[in-house]
């Protein structure tokens, strides 16, 4: 089904290695059991790249402390089939620590995940999710070079060395058929549980983030993994939106005033109307004097899901010091409209939106999982 025709590639793939470290894990971001002092790289589990899925999405639930995105075009010479396969054998020789390129560093609990731009999907076949290049908002300042892209590489390692050699090594295989637009590394903090198995970190303005978001198996099915058509099953739509962030001006604020922003408690991520951590808001709740309990332009209130009409997106967010200290938002849903009906809800008036400015922006199809039988992306190219 509407697969690109391209001349095989010049350029023979990478042999295959040794065999793959085995994991209990299949896919995803985790900072694994290394400690404070402790050589993280050699105490992180290994993760699996092969599966019906991408590593680093869901599993391990807990994202890795490091992040390195990297937002490439390719070369309209370049035969895209062979690019995406051999970036996958790449992939997986570079989780395998079997590959001379990571110079000797131990992958520890490196994921890689690969997304294709809506020019791309486009070409493919138009009929296919992902064909959507994400709209303009408002409170967006974007160098055009900073605005979409045809890839995505996000790399994710407890050890913040890994990810800036790997996307050397990928670069490397890609040669001239990739030309980079933009990169961005970021961080996480500690995280605090959130309910059974699920933890959240805290974001840079000091509340906890990722609450909410398709956890369980059925969510996963329901608002994460696209099931369908057949190229696309399995993957799943990525969203890029790096923003800097008023710190100043939010740190003035009265802590119940920045509490009344998000609509939940600083210190414990309660929502304002009350309950667990865990609990679903009551957004009808009401004060004795009639005021709502989550303000009415609380991000909270503004994002929520059943209020917007859309399912669950999976959300991340990684602290960042440059251009600007800010933050890189990355959401994941199987409906682009999930996030865009959602921003253009807080466009008209979540009180958060007054501290944020995006500097970039990009929309992705994330690859299905691929194995050693199965190339990366040969469901959609050739």
């Amino acid at each position: 089904m509407g697969r690109i025709e391209d001349k095989p590639s010049r350029r023979a793939f990478l042999g295959a290695g040794a065999t793959m470290l085995v994991a209990g894990l299949t896919a995803g971001c985790e900072p694994g059991s290394a400690q404070p002092g402790r050589d993280a790289p050699a105490a992180s589990a290994a993760v699996s790249p092969t599966g019906p899925h991408q590593a680093g999405i869901t599993l391990p639930r807990e994202a890795q402390p490091n992040l390195l995105v990297v937002v490439a075009d390719v070369d309209d010479g370049a035969a895209v089939g062979p690019l995406l396969a051999e970036l996958g054998e790449a992939v997986r020789t570079l989780a395998a620590g079997t590959d001379a390129r990571l110079l000797g560093l131990p992958p520890g609990d490196l994921t890689v995940t690969i997304g294709v731009g809506p020019r791309l999907v486009r070409r493919a076949d138009p009929s296919l999710p992902g064909t959507a290049d994400l709209p303009q908002f408002s409170r967006e300042r974007i160098d055009p070079r900073a605005r979409g892209g045809d890839l995505m590489v996000q790399i994710c390692a407890g050890d913040a060395v890994v990810p800036p050699i790997v996307a050397a090594a990928l670069l490397g295989q890609a040669g001239d058929r990739l030309r980079e637009r933009w990169r961005q590394s970021g961080r996480r903090g500690s995280t605090n549980p959130v309910n059974e198995g699920l933890t959240a970190p805290r974001n840079v303005f000091g509340f906890i983030d990722g609450i909410v978001g398709p956890h369980t198996t059925a969510q996963q099915q329901r608002d994460l993994w696209l099931t369908g058509p057949a190229p696309v099953a399995g993957g799943t739509i990525a969203v890029l939106r790096r923003m800097e962030l008023d710190l100043p001006r939010f740190a003035a604020l009265p802590v119940a005033a920045q509490e009344a922003v998000f609509g939940r408690r600083r210190d414990t991520g309660t929502p304002l109307s009350g309950g667990t951590i865990a609990s679903d808001p009551d957004l009808g709740a009401k004060t004795p004097d009639g005021r709502y309990l989550v303000p009415a332009d609380a991000h909270l209130r503004r994002a929520h899901s059943t209020a917007v009409g859309v399912g669950l997106m999976l959300r991340r967010s990684y602290t960042i010091d440059e251009p600007a200290p800010g933050l890189l938002f990355i959401s994941f849903q199987n409906d682009i409209r999930t996030f865009t009906n959602t921003l253009t809800r807080m466009d008209n008036g979540d009180a958060l939106l007054s501290f944020t400015t995006t500097t970039a922006g990009a929309s992705f199809l994330v690859l299905p999982g691929f194995d050693e039988r199965h190339p990366l992306g040969a469901t959609l190219f050739r």
